[in-house]
């Protein structure tokens, strides 16, 4: 069997804000109650940790205090993204001084680089620090989409582990597993996807939804890795309706409202994220029922 160092669910964890600051009481709270729910493994400062919005200094902090609360217990991929590559390469040195086990790293976004400034890019992290980089492909943000051949290019780079697909193409991954090596760490970014994403042979998932409900898409990916689909579809069909109902507006803003519901943090974003809009916290709610993380 090949070796897989990041498998199972990941927590693209929520950035917790209050009043315009970062919450770290409840970011802290937030990573035990992930640990505890079964969760293999965190992210802090992607995309649904709003990194975009906040400034080098809180992104540092944030990812200093998920290696800090998670003391070894499950790994940490840090966000270390960025349009500008000396950015990242600032980013991932300062995950690996804390102590991060790995980056994510996504594809640069707004400037448009071609599939040889994609490689360049991470070719040029992998160079400057020595620590895993997964790399983030969701063109659907980005615009930049990293092509099956760019990801071969980049599997033979000796820091470059894995990828996490946001594309929702799960023709994709049968590609990369014919390309990529034995140890390519593929992690799907879209859970609704998930269960053909591992059908197909994905060793996981960097999920939203995980951070509302860790204990039931634990259990998904556990029985998945365990090849019992039967268990997963269990799951997929009690969580499929809360992973389609936590993007029905900006995310995170539905993922914070469901979180306040659970007395977990505030429903606070930062612009040009707006608040979770009220004409779709009904459809929120039935679907945190349907999952049976509320009764009414």
């Amino acid at each position: 069997m090949p070796h897989i160092p990041f498998r199972g669910a990941f927590t693209a964890l929520i950035t917790p804000f209050r009043d315009g600051a970062v919450d770290e009481d409840a970011f802290v709270a937030l990573v035990e109650r992930q640990i505890a729910g079964g969760i293999h493994g965190l992210v802090p400062v992607g995309t649904t940790g709003e990194t975009s919005t906040l400034s080098h200094d809180e992104h540092k902090r944030v990812v200093e205090l998920c290696v800090k609360t998670a003391r070894g217990r499950v790994p940490v991929i840090a966000g270390a993204g960025s349009n500008a590559t000396a950015e990242s390469i600032d980013l991932a040195r300062y995950a690996k001084s804390v102590g991060a086990d790995a980056v994510l790293v996504v594809a640069p976004y707004y400037n448009r680089p071609s599939q040889e400034g994609i490689y360049r890019h991470y070719e040029a992290i992998n160079d400057a620090v020595q620590i895993p980089i997964v790399t983030y492909n969701v063109p659907g943000r980005t615009v930049a989409d990293i092509s099956n051949e760019t990801l071969e290019r980049l599997s033979k780079l000796p820091n470059v582990v894995g990828i996490k697909d946001a594309t929702s193409d799960l023709t994709r991954i049968s590609i990369q597993r014919l390309t990529c090596g034995d140890d390519w760490v593929m992690l799907s970014g879209d859970d609704p996807t998930g269960l053909g994403y591992m059908a197909h042979g994905g060793h996981g998932c960097i999920s939203v939804t995980s951070n509302v409900a860790p204990d039931a898409v634990s259990a998904f990916y556990a029985a998945c890795l365990n090849k019992d689909y039967d268990t997963a579809l269990y799951w997929q069909d009690r969580l499929i309706r809360l992973h389609k109902a936590l993007f029905l507006d900006a995310s995170p803003s539905p993922t914070k409202f469901a979180l306040a519901q659970l007395g977990l943090c505030s429903e606070e974003v930062r612009l040009p994220i707006a608040p979770c809009s009220d004409a779709v916290k009904p459809q929120i709610l039935a679907a945190m029922r349907d999952a049976g993380l509320i009764n009414s």
